[in-house]
């Protein structure tokens, strides 16, 4: 993708929780921006925020990081959906794995099944795992199923039927009979894999939220056009708008996913390929493992639901600056995963707020500067976050700093948590990464976690309160396709895989082309997903030939599990992953000044006997070194450099934080 002229402008969005963020590029320079989110209606808070930039559409590319996928799921606030499966298996969905939450508890409480029984249909066809067919479509089952969708009155449909990854001819006559008004997912268009259970919840997913995503998507494009619309996706490439509203379950992390495609592009920049990431936003903290490229996982999760389409592999807890302050039934204090989102938000922000956050908590203890929040456009009401965490302070008995540092301890430690679990017990030595914060609060918790993981390098990238955002613009078009072919790998011959792989390729390229990307700037990548025979889980490693990618599964099997086993190797999926050319964005070099031509103020900051120097990240020079303690303010966000801890300014304002020695 060429650079932008002057006269062509791109703007990258992410809807969070609590703010939405903007992060204009016009050719040479980046300007940020925030706005509160409006998450009963997403696209009003993006209007605003264009109307405050001044933009005009005439001249502009939108690419935009959506939760209304997510936050349908994580609210069931899906459409009515019916299921449509082969006769017996009605129920697949509602059975699942048979996983208990409870293992020892007796008189379990059932959970919600994601289909309604009344709205699990079923026809007489039926494929055999072989291809073959076993029965046929007919005309009764035609009618009944149609008197059947008449009198339920859905929105959507999901149609799920077995072996459709070998021949989907049933589901897409069954599509054809359905009335036209109606949103249809098929199986085998949104996950052509084998395990009926995880690709009948991907296909429920995409029809219970697409007619939300799609009908969101096309009031954007109606109030942005003509400026053209871009959607990211899960797996961190992005998607034409009027394609991303048919893939739904391909959007449920969106967000995220562009801080990560952020973290990758800082990283680039600076020659640091291993990267542990924590995105701490309003309401949540998202963390992951990038080892040069991005890791991409189809085992995620979202909510109670298995997601198995290609996502980057994230955890994600409830701790964000929104979460909120308790005192549980046994009078311990207790922090997130509730959170207090945009309305009312914390205490501090006037809206009516009344419980103790960890922003509240930052904020008491000095870290956050009521004057400096959103470049001063929004000034926090101390007085009120003081409040909130005294009816935390005084059940405990604590003063309200000590309430505060409580707060602040327990949500570390609940980060912390979260990146071990995407390091440490995958036998990732995290002392080996670079911890890199981004998201409107993780700088202020990034010198805590690290030295809770016994890190010594740390990384607060210029614009860290909008990173997802710029992760937008930094993103490539892309596709992720996958289609299963079981069988032991020996058996097949490398022309046969070849063949089969490349034919996933041409059905990526001719979707890329679609969009208008170049032939020439489209690159490949073909994997496999084996495991030993018997085996219930993969391993996936990259095609390079039948022996050469059996000997790096036997070597790979080892290094993650300790053993190799004299089995046979497994073929069980072929993936293509497609990818255009990567946009070129840079980031410019922040202007050297005169040494010592500003000075920081002075702020009195809980827990340290003399005044903290705070400095606007605005004034920092390039090579200016900061020992800890110190404040860095911004307008999208502020980093605490604790004691023991020096930070230099790096050419384009990236903080790079590494940790004195310690004796």
């Amino acid at each position: 993708m060429k650079k932008p002229d002057s006269t062509e402008l791109q703007l990258g969005i992410d809807t969070g929780g609590t703010f939405t963020d903007f992060v204009l590029f016009d050719g040479n320079s980046l300007r940020i921006h925030k706005v509160l989110s409006t998450p009963q209606a997403p696209e009003q808070a993006i209007v605003q925020g264009i109307r405050e930039l001044g933009l005009s559409m005439d001249n502009l590319r939108v690419v935009h990081g959506s939760t209304v996928a997510t936050n349908a799921v994580l609210e069931h606030k899906g459409v009515p959906t019916v299921y449509i499966a082969n006769r017996g298996l009605g129920d697949v969905l509602t059975i699942g794995r048979q996983a208990r939450r409870e293992l020892y508890n007796l008189q379990p409480q059932l959970p919600r099944p994601p289909v309604p029984a009344d709205l699990c249909l079923e026809v007489g066809a039926r494929m055999g795992a072989d291809g073959s067919r076993i029965s046929s479509l007919s005309q009764d089952d035609k009618a009944a199923l149609l008197a059947a969708i008449a009198a339920a009155r859905p929105t959507a449909v999901a149609i799920n039927l077995l072996f459709s990854f070998l021949d989907d001819s049933d589901e897409r006559t069954i599509e054809e009979w359905l009335p036209a008004e109606l949103f249809v997912s098929r199986s085998s268009a949104v996950l052509p894999e084998y395990k009926e259970y995880e690709r009948g919840i991907a296909t429920w997913l995409n029809a219970w939220t697409g007619p939300l995503v799609d009908g969101y998507l096309q009031r954007l494009e109606q109030q942005l056009s003509p400026a053209p619309l871009a959607v990211m996706q899960s797996s961190g490439g992005t998607v034409n708008a009027d394609k991303a509203g048919r893939k739904a379950v391909n959007l449920l992390l969106s967000g995220p996913a562009g801080g990560l495609t952020g973290a990758r592009f800082i990283g680039q920049q600076l020659g640091q390929s291993k990267l542990l990431t924590f995105d701490m936003g309003g309401t949540s903290t998202d963390v992951a493992l990038i080892d040069g490229d991005i890791c991409l996982t189809s085992e995620g999760r979202i909510g109670e639901w298995p997601v198995a389409v290609p996502m980057v592999d994230m955890h994600t807890i409830g701790a964000g600056g929104g979460s909120i302050a308790s005192i549980d039934a046994g009078g311990l204090l207790c922090v997130g995963p509730e959170s207090a989102a945009a309305v009312p938000g914390p205490a501090c922000y006037g809206q009516g707020g009344q419980q103790a956050t960890v922003t509240d908590a930052n904020l008491v203890l000095g870290r956050l500067q009521p004057e400096a929040f959103l470049g001063g456009t929004m000034v926090l009401d101390r007085a009120a976050a003081v409040a909130a965490v005294e009816r935390i302070a005084a059940p405990l008995q604590l003063s309200e700093e000590q309430a505060a540092f409580g707060i602040i301890a327990l949500a570390n430690e609940h980060m912390a948590q979260a990146l071990r679990v995407i390091s440490v017990q995958r036998g990732v030595d995290p002392r080996e990464y670079v911890l890199v914060s981004f998201g409107g609060a993780g700088g202020l918790h990034v010198c805590a976690l690290a030295e809770a993981l016994g890190m010594s390098r740390a990384l607060v990238p210029v614009h860290a309160g909008v990173l997802s955002a710029l992760g937008m613009l930094a993103a490539a078009r892309s596709r992720q396709l996958s289609r299963t072919l079981t069988g032991v790998l020996e058996d097949f011959s490398d022309a046969r895989l070849a063949e089969q792989l490349q034919a996933l390729a041409m059905t990526g390229t001719d979707e890329l082309l679609a969009e208008g990307v170049a032939t020439t700037d489209i690159s490949t990548g073909f994997s496999l997903d084996l495991r030993y025979r018997g085996q219930s889980y993969t391993l996936n490693l990259p095609w390079q030939g039948i022996t050469a990618t059996t000997a790096a599964f036997h070597v790979l099997h080892a290094q993650r599990y300790g053993h190799q086993l004299p089995t046979p190797v497994e073929l069980v999926n072929l993936r293509c992953s497609l990818q255009g050319a990567t946009p070129d964005i840079s980031l410019p070099e922040i202007h050297s000044g005169k040494p010592g031509s500003t000075e920081p103020v002075q702020a009195v900051i809980a827990g340290h006997a003399a005044t903290v120097p705070v400095w606007p990240r605005a004034v920092l020079q390039p090579e200016q070194l900061i020992g800890g303690p110190a404040l860095v303010t911004e307008a999208v966000a502020s980093s605490w450099i604790a004691e023991g801890w020096q930070c230099r300014v790096d050419k384009v304002g990236n903080l790079l934080l590494e940790r004195e020695a310690v004796n």
